[in-house]
């Protein structure tokens, strides 16, 4: 019987545990429910798919892939014999339109990746890596500073 003043009776401390203990219980289920959420969320390959997209999708609206075309432009030369730094000639397609593809599928491998946290940087290791055999002057160790300033450029 449990005393409605509380005192230290063997009947009331056994009312208090069992009290404290459903609350404990309570609060563990909740834990292992939330466990198992977040368990689920990164191990099922549609949910994380889901996820990446998210941080891509994320990421398309925060850089602006038109004027960071605009920024390797004039960071590869406005009067470049290889406008946009893209060296191979497409048959159908034009070389900001290469930059274009080549920035949106960049930012699809950045979205999958954590390590690096700079976009441009991600970017620059494959769209112009520094000690690539095309660049014996080592001008590629220049392009990320460049493209960074025509990009943060306001004018």
């Amino acid at each position: 019987m449990f005393h409605p003043i509380p005192c230290n009776c063997q009947s009331c401390n056994f009312e208090r545990m069992k009290d404290a203990t459903i609350a404990c219980l309570k609060a563990g289920a909740w834990l292992i429910f939330w466990l198992i959420l977040l368990f689920l969320a990164t191990t099922d390959p549609a949910r994380a798919e889901m996820s990446k997209q998210g941080v891509y999708n994320a990421l398309q609206s925060t850089i602006d892939i038109e004027a960071l075309a605009n920024a390797i432009y004039k960071a590869e030369g406005v009067n470049s014999k290889h406008p946009y730094g893209i060296l191979k000639h497409y048959k159908n397609t034009s070389p900001r339109q290469a930059c274009i593809n080549t920035i949106k599928s960049a930012l699809k491998r950045f979205a999958k990746q954590a390590a690096e946290k700079d976009f441009i940087k991600f970017l620059g290791r494959t769209y112009c890596p520094v000690g690539a055999k095309n660049d014996p002057a080592n001008l590629n160790q220049n392009w990320i500073r460049n493209v960074k300033y025509f990009y943060y450029k306001k004018n």
